[in-house]
């Protein structure tokens, strides 16, 4: 690799170009609740559970049985899942449904999985 390959060969600040990206920023609490939606999504276990999700709702032993894991293991799967705001839940009886929360997740999961199929 070259030295510097990912850089410019100079310094110079173009100013406003600076100062429009600068104006249309994400606020650091944006950027924080972003990345922290992108580190619970960094689990092959959360993303197959959300892809799962993406086709139905299901309760906490079928969403076992579909990713092969412990219904313990997914309980606290889902917990992380909630508290981000991914899924939702639903009680009916003694039995606990999940869903999506919204179709932000499931836009946000075709497209990455569009992305990694994209050569």
């Amino acid at each position: 690799m070259v030295a510097g390959f990912d850089r410019c060969g100079i310094t110079c600040i173009h100013e406003t170009a600076v100062a429009e990206v600068r104006q249309q920023m994400i606020a650091d609490d944006e950027a924080q609740a972003l990345a922290d939606t992108f580190k619970t999504l960094a689990d092959p276990t959360r993303v197959k559970m959300l892809f799962a999700l993406l086709n139905r709702e299901l309760c906490v032993c079928d969403l076992a049985a579909v990713i092969g894991a412990s219904d313990s293991a997914v309980s606290h799967q889902l917990r992380m899942l909630r508290t981000q705001r991914l899924v939702k839940f639903r009680r009916e009886g003694k039995i606990m449904y999940y869903s999506l929360n919204d179709n932000h997740i499931s836009t946000l999961f075709k497209q990455g999985i569009e992305h990694i199929g994209h050569s």
